[in-house]
């Protein structure tokens, strides 16, 4: 479980680092139900990141995870 926040934490500090994402937004997509463990795609059907931004996360959880 440590694991898995401490990703998640990664991941939200690349959201508001690399892709300048507001902290209220990636408050939104945590809070919704379905976040579970894909909160790019959470991200993505809320509209509240682009198809290019999802595949900027995408690359970088594959070289980060």
């Amino acid at each position: 479980m440590a694991t898995e926040s401490t990703a998640q934490t990664r991941l939200i500090q690349f959201l508001r680092e690399e892709l300048a994402l507001p902290t209220p937004a990636i408050a939104l997509a945590l809070r919704q139900p379905e976040q579970g463990a894909n909160l790019p795609m959470v991200l993505w059907q809320y509209g509240l990141i682009t198809l290019e931004q999802l595949d900027k996360i995408f690359d970088w959880m594959e070289t980060a995870y």
